[in-house]
Order: C-alpha cells, then structure tokens, then sequence
C-alpha cells in the first residue's frame, strides 16, 4: 500500500477515535519509574537532591506537566498531566519549603497531598490529530528526568528516614493512550551526623544546585490561586500586583452576590428606602454609606472568625440549624410587618435605637441583614478566593473578607452616590403598597425557605437526605405574591402598558414560584447515593469514578446548578449508563463528614463539584460550571466504552 494511503488511512483512524484510550492496559507497563537521592548517607540539616528518572519506552511518551504552555502548542483537555506528589503531613525528610529550612507541604485534595516543586526537563513536542486537526502537543519521551530538591530538618533523629512520593502519569503512542498510573515510591536514606557529601550520581549531573540558595532565601514556588467561571478558567499568583487582582476578583465575587436567589429579593427593599431620602443629597449618601459599613462590616466579622476559630467556614453558620431557624423568624416578623398586618415596635429601652429604613441604625443594621442572607450562597469567583485566603495569615483573610463586602456594598454604595438613580421610584400611594405587600409576600416564602431548611437539619441525622416537603409551602407564598400584584396591578395601573408590564410580571412570578414548589419538593432525577466515607472508599474499590456534588437545603446556588446542569438529559443518561457513582454531600445539618471532605478538597463554601477517576484522582473541581465540562469531565473519568452496564 502507497505511504500515502497509509498516511490518510491512519489520519483517519486517529480523527475517529480522537486518541482512544485502552482500558485493559496501565501506563506503567510502558515507563518505569525509579528514584535516585544524591547520597545514601546524610547529615541532619543537609540538602539532598533527588532524581526521579522515568524510562519511556520508544515510540510512547508521556504528557508534560505543564499547565501553561507557549503559544503555539496545543493542549489536549482529556491528557493526564505528570505531576509529583508527597503526603500533607511528612517527616524529618521533606521536599524543601522556600523560606525555610525545610518544605513543609500544606494539605491539598482528597488524598492528602500536594505537588512538591520540581526542576523539570524541557519537554518535546509530538503531531496528533485527536479531533481539532493535526497539532503539536507537549509530552516527554525516553530518558526524562525530574529533579526534586530536599532537605532533612535539622533536628532530625539518626536513623533510617523514608520520604515517600507518587508519581502519575499516562502512555500514549500515536493512537491509544493507556490507563493512567500512580506509583508510590519510598526512598529510606540514613541519616547520621557529621556525614560528607560525595560526587553526584550520574542521573543528578543536570541539577542545578542555586535553587536551594533561593528556598532557603524565601524564594517560593508559586501557589497560583484558580479560578473557573462556567468554563473561563484561570489563575492568579497571589504575590505582588497579583494580590491586588486577587482582591479585584474576590471585589467582583462579592459583587455578584447581589445578583444569588438569596440577596436578590431585597435589592427593592432598599432602593424604596433610599428614594425616600432622594431629595437630600447628603441625608442619601450618609444612609448608603451606612448600609455599606453594615455589609462590610459583617463580611470583616466572618474573616475574623475564620482566623480565631478553628475550623469556623463563611457557610458554618447555616449548618447550625438554630441560626437557619432564628433568621428565618427575623426575616418573617419584618415580612409581616412589610406587608402592612402590623408595625414592628421594639421595646424604648433598647437604647432609643431606631431601626427603620431612612435611619442610620436601621441602615446597618439592614446591610448586615443582606449580608447574611448572602452567605448561604457562594457567588461565582469568590469560592475560590476565599479558600485560598482561609489558609493565609489574618491580615490575608481580613483584606479578603473585606474586599468581598466592599464588593458586594457596591452598588448601594453607587445609589446612594448619585440619588437621581432612584428619585423616580415611588415613595408612597397605591403603587408603593403594593410593592411592598409583594416583597412582603415574598419575604415570607424567605422565611419559611429558612425555617424550612433549618427544621429539616434538626429533625435528619446525615447521612439520611433531609425533608423538602416545605417547599410546598415556599412556593405557595411566592404564587400568593405573583397572584397579588398581577391582579392589583389590573386595578390601580393608569395605562394599558402599566397593566400589561407589572401583571406580566407578576404571572411570571406566579408560574416561577409553583415551578419551584414542585420541582424542588421532589427527589430529582439522579438516584444519590448519601455520603459517608465508606460509601465513597466502596464505589473506588468497585473501580467506579465518582462524581461528589456538595449541597445544602440552604444553599440555592446549590440547588440552580443541580437543576439547570446536573439533571440534563445528557448527564442523566451518561450517569445511568454506569461506571460512575454520584454521591452527593448534604450540609444541611452538622454533618462533620461531609465538612472534612469539603476542606480536603480546598474549598470553605459551596456548592461545589468534584469528579474523581476510579484510581481517586481529582479529574475536575468548579463551583461554577456548565453541562459540557461535566459531561467531558466524566467522559475522561470513566470513558464511555469502558462504562460498565447499569445493573
């Protein structure tokens, strides 16, 4: 047959299987793996650099570690990068730290474990067609060596040490990319004092000896902090300018929270109470400053719990179900009073404070509400900020934390700024009134949505899935709301477009809010298996993947992403063709379980998406994602052909 041919006929096979992957065949029967320390014998204190060599058979490669790549060269979604990894919690002998005399990793993922710093060869490039048309991609092939530099503490007991690393990674050839591997490797040196350093080993003869002067000097690996907003992903190295756009980004996270199911009810509220004062500029932005010092406020308050108490996280609150419960009967007794039944008196003794609306006090005091509100949902790019800065220094965390609530106090603080945004919004009459009995109503949906999730937290022991049975209730309130202003909007709008406009509005309201009682009172369309951590430890042992959705009855970020994403057709169908086991997290009540397995993965709020591969890699992790990451999460987790058959 002509080359030719032979070329087209194998472009084609590549086009059509798009770089098939075999199952029945470990990466490891194509590279070995060995590890080879600088000298058998150290001194406590000493550096000890260590090469990983991995022998690559010909015509096989491995992918590169890189994330970021020159421009140019292509990336491929489904590789399993090479990374190296060591145990959270190590011994005297430790891959080193910038900035001191030894590298104490901090705990990340599910295994408990990190990538260690590395001084990494130059990769090759190789030609594929996997899907996109024949590009280059980044891999390493043959002999490739991976330097890693370690230090023995100085305090080190004589004796046999062993650090312990693991190495993953996955074959390929120019058509079939095998099953990843993950090899644990054990180097056991002694140590002993007044022992010399001898000739490198040939496998060290390219190390670069400098990079202990920068550790020990205070020059750290980068920790890039990253980000995923429904598919736009990317990082930010917290250091220098780039805390500065770290702080913009946790700025535009706290921003959006305005925009969550839980905040955006009683953006009206406020606006009605700033119109009042639209005709004094000054009386205006004194109240709008004052609602913005309530939220940030409140915001600063969080981050100093999170640095004093010990495990304390920005959602910890409403896994309490008496603080659930306790905000759901605040937000009913103003419901009602909104809605005209009564006027709210608070007791003269309480130091003549007055908490109305067009007060300072009762500004704050609102803001510090609407923070509250928000904290049940994680807005999109916060997530992630927050986590990282959790694991900073006070001063970190409350710059973070800051940042957020000066974010989301933003646009109050704007309204209030320039009062002619709001001067036209009426301040009395028929049509005030009946805005009010409107949030009124829908406040009270609120209230019983807390009181709802808190009762259920109470009266469930995890991990038996919670009662929704109350959503009955919530979407009952919110027809009554929707029904009130489309009928009194026929009554007291002066113009036909009037009419049309808010009883649109208000049928639409209505359709929403009976759309939600029914949907969310209902078990959904994925059968869940509740998490406890033998139920996880059993689907990776049955060689399925996993796909981990954290979730609360409190959270309505939650509960959108489960309905809009996760119960699509194509995701349904690809779960129910087996192989993958999705578990889901519920933090509706104290669940410590579930809390842990939260922190193992990074992460201080919800909600939150893991999908790991059978071998229990993290394949994916978003708070904000979109239906065809997970579906091409899934697929590299548990290839479709390879999917077992649903029993």
């Amino acid at each position: 047959m002509p080359r030719s041919w032979i070329a087209l006929v194998g472009a084609l096979a590549l086009s059509l299987t798009a770089i098939g992957q075999d199952g029945d065949s470990d990466s490891s029967e194509r590279v070995r793996v060995s590890i080879v320390p600088a000298a058998p014998v150290v001194a406590p204190g000493a550096d000890l650099p260590v090469a990983i060599v991995l022998e690559i058979d010909p015509g096989w490669h491995i992918w590169t570690n890189a994330r970021e790549i020159p421009e140019g060269i292509a990336t491929f979604d489904s590789a399993e990068l090479t990374t190296i990894t060591a145990p959270a919690a190590g011994g005297p002998l430790r891959p080193a730290s910038a900035g001191s005399s030894e590298w104490i990793v901090t705990a990340s993922g599910a295994t408990g474990s990190t990538e260690v710093f590395a001084q990494w060869p130059q990769f090759h490039t190789v030609k594929a067609d996997v899907g996109d048309g024949m590009q280059s991609y980044a891999v390493f092939e043959g002999r490739t060596v991976v330097f890693v530099p370690v230090s023995i503490a100085a305090n080190a007991p004589e004796g046999s040490q062993t650090l312990a690393l693991s190495v993953a990674f996955q074959a390929c050839d120019a058509t079939t990319c095998l099953r990843p591997a993950a090899l644990k490797l054990n180097l056991t040196i002694d140590v002993k004092k007044g022992a010399a350093s001898g000739a490198l080993p040939e496998a060290l003869r390219g190390f670069d000896p400098g990079i202990f002067a920068h550790i020990h000097g205070g020059t750290a690996p980068a920790q890039a902090v990253v980000f995923d907003f429904f598919g736009f992903d990317f990082s930010i190295e917290p250091s220098g300018s780039g805390f500065v756009l770290l702080l913009l980004v946790a700025a535009m996270g706290g921003l959006l929270l305005n925009f969550t199911p839980c905040v955006l009810p009683v953006i009206p509220l406020k606006i009605m109470g700033l119109a009042h004062s639209a005709g004094n500029r000054r009386r205006c932005a004194q109240l709008g400053a004052a609602l913005s010092l309530g939220v940030i406020g409140f915001w600063v308050a969080l981050g100093g719990a999170v640095t004093l108490v010990t495990g304390f996280t920005s959602s910890q609150l409403f896994q309490y179900p008496w603080f659930t419960v306790g905000v759901g009967l605040v937000i009913a007794v103003m419901a009602v009073g909104m809605c005209g039944f009564f006027a709210v008196q608070l007791p003269q003794r309480i130091a003549g404070i007055d908490f109305r609306h067009d007060t300072v006090a009762g500004s704050v005091g609102f803001g510090v509400m609407t923070a509250v509100l928000s904290t049940p949902c994680t807005a999109p790019l916060m997530g992630a900020a927050a986590a990282w800065a959790a694991t900073q220094s006070s001063t970190t965390v409350l710059a973070v934390f800051a940042t957020i609530g000066a974010g989301m106090a933003l646009p109050y603080f704007v309204l209030s700024a320039f009062p002619q945004l709001v001067a036209r919004v009426p301040r009395s009459g028929p049509a005030s009134d009946l805005v009010k009995q409107t949030m009124g109503l829908l406040l009270l949906a609120a209230a019983i949505y807390f009181i709802g999730s808190g009762l259920s937290g109470w009266l469930t022991e995890p991990p038996q899935p919670p009662s929704r049975l109350y959503w009955w209730a919530v979407g009952a309130f919110g027809v009554a709301a929707g029904g009130w202003l489309a009928v009194r909007s026929f009554q007291i709008a002066k113009t036909s477009k009037g009419k049309l406009a808010f009883g649109a509005v208000g049928a639409f309201v209505l359709a929403v809010s009976a759309a939600v009682g029914v949907r969310l009172s209902d078990d959904g369309r994925i059968d869940w298996v509740y998490y406890t951590p033998e139920r996880l430890a059993e689907a990776l042992a049955d060689g399925d993947a996993v796909l981990i959705d954290f979730t609360a009855e409190w959270c309505l970020n939650c509960k959108t992403l489960e309905s809009t994403v996760l119960e699509r057709d194509a995701i349904v169908d690809r779960l129910e063709a087996g192989g993958i086991t999705p578990i889901k997290v519920d933090l509706t009540g104290n669940n410590e379980p579930g809390r842990e397995l939260l922190k193992k993965f990074d992460r201080i709020t919800i909600p939150l998406l893991v999908i790991l591969d059978p071998s229990g890699k993290e394949v994916f992790k978003s708070d904000a994602y979109t239906p065809g990451q997970v579906m091409k999460a899934l697929d590299a987790a548990a290839p479709p052909h390879a999917a077992k058959p649903a029993p």
